[in-house]
């Protein structure tokens, strides 16, 4: 294997740091939070982006022309990717999969705890009311997927076990071939359609300048008054004020969100006050180990760097996933 010098654009303090410490020998690391602590540093083979955004990465990444390979820790890349970098020709990877299965979990919990009315238990609990009522079967019901990578397929894959038949938006639809959870798969024209015959949506889809507004006033017009709406991709991706209309109006049954325009959710934003919706600050895949499991894909594929493999989670920066 040849050796390799990466650098690590990292918060001093970040708590993924000591899986590094798995590195062996061969692999010289460097450490900085700013491209001054990079000026004198041997120049890099790769490097790795934990946790940071493009102003920080783009004068980084100027001191290192040459540089092989570019991983995100993270799986999004809409605040770290910029015209520059998307036409470059260096490798891009990211931490997609790595997040998938705890994403697919919290989605299929909020879709529950409307479906069995959870917080009417819950407030019924608080008043001390024994009020019998009939949960909805959730088993049967459709789910529409507005997007279908990574993320998506976990979904599907655990919506399908529990009897709910899948329904996919994706950008090349004939790539699905046979799949064994969504039973057809759709091109992005047909989102309405989606939007019309689903029980419930599901947002996973990253945030480029296709997808942004994306399910705007039109698609959640067109749900079912009886759906519910979750988003787990990029907050942008949903119109976030004609979604307060649509819940405050009950045109839709309610949402759960886990990603918002703007981050972190600002005191006083109307979301908070809303009665049919679950929401969760941007933490649904920080389980127990998140981090590690992402550095550790890193060294997965610093491994098949070395080693001159091809790389695992490759990025198509034009389309910006």
């Amino acid at each position: 294997m040849k050796d390799v010098t990466v650098w690590v654009l990292t918060r001093p303090d970040d708590p993924g740091l000591p899986v590094l410490e798995e590195v062996g020998p061969g692999t010289r690391l460097v450490y900085g939070a700013s491209a001054a602590e990079f000026e004198a540093a041997p120049k890099p083979d790769a490097l790795l982006v934990c946790s940071m955004g493009r102003r920080t990465l783009e004068p980084v990444l100027a001191l290192a022309p040459n540089v092989a390979w570019l991983h995100s820790r993270s799986a999004g890349l809409d605040s770290l990717l910029y015209p520059a970098l998307a036409g470059s020709s260096v490798l891009m990877t990211n931490g997609r999969g790595v997040f998938s299965r705890s994403l697919a979990e919290w989605v299929i919990g909020a879709l529950l705890y409307f479906a069995k009315d959870f917080r009417r238990l819950i407030r019924n609990q608080q008043r001390g009311a024994w009020e019998v009522f009939e949960p909805e079967d959730f088993a049967g019901r459709t789910l529409g997927l507005v997007g279908y990578g990574d993320i998506g397929h976990a979904i599907a894959e655990r919506a399908h076990r529990l009897g709910l038949h899948v329904i996919a938006l994706r950008k090349r639809p004939t790539l699905s071939g046979h799949d064994p959870w969504a039973e057809e798969t759709l091109p992005p024209s047909e989102l309405l359609t989606l939007m019309r015959r689903s029980d419930d949506v599901v947002v996973t889809t990253p945030l480029t300048a296709e997808t942004r507004g994306l399910v705007g006033e039109a698609a959640i017009a067109a749900m079912k008054p009886t759906a519910v709406l979750v988003n787990v991709g990029r907050g942008p991706v949903v119109d976030e004020a004609a979604l307060v209309r649509a819940l405050r109006e009950g045109r839709i049954k309610g949402a759960a969100l886990d990603v918002f325009e703007t981050e972190p959710l600002p005191a006083g934003s109307p979301l908070y006050s809303l009665d049919n919706l679950l929401l969760s600050p941007h933490c649904a895949d920080n389980t127990p180990g998140w981090l590690e499991a992402a550095m550790r894909a890193f060294v997965r594929n610093l491994e098949r760097f070395r080693r001159g493999e091809r790389l695992s989670s490759v990025v198509d920066k034009s389309l910006g996933y």
